[in-house]
């Protein structure tokens, strides 16, 4: 594997873990050093830190706080 991927790959810790879970990275990077945005793509799915993934992690808490409101207020109507 190159230096330049070597280095990119142990100064970003979240990436080390990464290729860790999922080897076949290592052996893709190892054969073809442009994959590395494809390989970012892939961990950002993974970890789910895309923006699609944080919009439903946001919408779910919203509908969290809501149903806990409402069972708050409920509860407060029947004392």
């Amino acid at each position: 594997m190159r230096k330049e991927i070597q280095d990119y790959i142990q100064s970003k810790p979240e990436i080390t873990k990464f290729i860790r879970e999922q080897p076949q990275w290592y052996r893709k990077l190892a054969r073809n050093p442009k994959a590395s945005e494809e390989m970012n793509l892939a961990m950002m799915h993974y970890y789910q830190k895309t923006i699609p993934h944080k919009v439903a992690q946001f919408s779910n808490s919203l509908q969290m706080a809501s149903m806990m409101l409402g069972m708050f207020s409920s509860m407060k109507q029947q004392d």
